[in-house]
């Protein structure tokens, strides 16, 4: 009762031999690497957010513009970058998680734009909290789709056609 089934397909295809343990893989065969390289391009995203912060701070009770306008840029950036690693450039397993999810993550923030809205309701400023959320997701959405047709666009303005090779004509 206590033996699975592939156990006793082991024992009977090598009498004497017993169960296989399982195969156990080393951390940087797996996750870890990803995880180290997200970790450290969160954490440079992040000191650059902050850093825009400090260069154009917003004031108590005003619209976030500093805010709305790191997460066009990083959207607009995320853009560009996915056209790139899809369909120009092949790129390392770890690109991807450490630019886009690292990097790119640590820059736009979901977190200060929930703070910030949040903020505005508690200081009365509905409308504008409500104008703040919607307008964005409206640059957001607006961003990654410019930046991908434009980088598409400029690409194919240069013979750069999808896999990196010269387009045909």
């Amino acid at each position: 009762m206590g033996s699975s089934r592939s156990q006793v397909a082991d024992e009977c295809s090598n009498p004497g031999t017993g169960p296989t343990p399982p195969v156990r893989h080393s951390l940087w065969q797996g996750q870890g690497p990803v995880v180290a390289v997200v970790a450290v391009g969160g954490a440079l995203g992040a000191t650059a957010r902050y850093g825009a912060s400090l260069l154009w701070p917003t004031r108590p009770g005003t619209f976030p513009w500093t805010t709305l306008v790191v997460n066009g840029v990083g959207c607009a950036i995320i853009g560009v970058f996915l056209v790139l690693i899809s369909e120009v450039w092949t790129a390392h397993r770890l690109v991807r998680p450490f630019f886009g999810t690292g990097v790119l993550g640590g820059f736009t923030t979901f977190s200060t734009y929930a703070v910030d809205a949040t903020r505005l309701v508690q200081d009365g400023r509905i409308a504008t909290a409500c104008a703040y959320l919607a307008g964005t997701l409206v640059v957001a959405m607006a961003a990654v789709w410019a930046a991908v047709a434009a980088t598409r666009r400029a690409l194919g303005a240069y013979g750069v056609g999808p896999g990196g090779k010269a387009a045909a004509r």
